[in-house]
């Protein structure tokens, strides 16, 4: 009766509860890391593609970052990194920078609300959020946008690689010096301390186990004393 009533309460559960929101659940409940607050959205959102990374799509009519790059939406909150396959729900705590991240240039949104890369022409072209979605993949394999005029900015040569890689480390000590990261990791580690003070459990042995363990323990000490007496030959009689 009790198997039936525990059931019937967990598969009203998983009604009532989506299962993304149930996963951003569990994730929230075993590491002890809250998530972020809902963005609402009245339609989905358009994205535009910014100039000198590898497709990395921004929401910029919005006041968070939400970034869409390898066919996951990313988003920044306190200085901790989720990730979705939805723009506006499904969040989850991803514990390390994205790879994109680094590439994006932080006056990215200055830079749109001025129609102005670097002092040339920013003629971008806002992407359905759906467009998007069935596109991302085909654009990112054939080098779209850069074929197509350098992400839409005019008369623009990109970034030699060793520029780039300048500017990938300056903005990587530039985010790290950030307060709400630097609360962040000192969370981390206050948690890893923890769990390596915590005293290690062993987990208790079936008793199937404990049986075949001594089995095995007594078939070793029986071939051990059969390995040390000496053989006796045919035909020869003790003294």
């Amino acid at each position: 009766m009790n198997k039936v009533l525990s059931g019937t309460i967990l598969l009203a559960f998983a009604i009532v509860v989506p299962v993304s929101t149930m996963a951003a659940m569990d994730v929230n409940i075993g590491i002890g890391i809250g998530l972020p607050p809902p963005i609402v959205f009245e339609a989905p959102p358009a994205v535009i593609v910014i100039p000198d990374t590898r497709f990395v799509y921004a929401v910029p009519d919005i006041e968070v970052d939400l970034f869409f790059w390898n066919g996951w939406w990313w988003r920044l909150w306190e200085g901790r990194w989720y990730r979705s396959r939805y723009y506006n729900r499904g969040w989850t705590y991803y514990n390390r920078v994205p790879q994109f991240y680094f590439d994006v240039d932080p006056g990215w949104r200055g830079y749109y609300s001025e129609h102005n890369w670097y002092g040339h022409p920013w003629n971008y072209q806002p992407i359905p959020e759906q467009r998007l979605r069935q596109n991302w993949k085909t654009w990112q394999n054939n080098r779209y946008w850069e074929r197509r005029g350098t992400w839409g900015v005019q008369r623009y040569q990109p970034r030699p690689q060793k520029q780039r890689q300048e500017l990938r480390y300056q903005r990587q000590e530039q985010y790290s010096q950030r307060p709400e990261v630097q609360r962040h990791q000192q969370q981390m580690q206050e948690q890893r301390q923890r769990r390596q003070k915590e005293p290690q459990v062993r987990e208790p042995q079936h008793p199937q186990q404990q049986h075949s363990q001594g089995q095995q323990r007594q078939g070793e000490s029986q071939h051990q004393k059969s390995q040390g007496k000496p053989e006796q030959k045919h035909g020869e009689h003790k003294r």
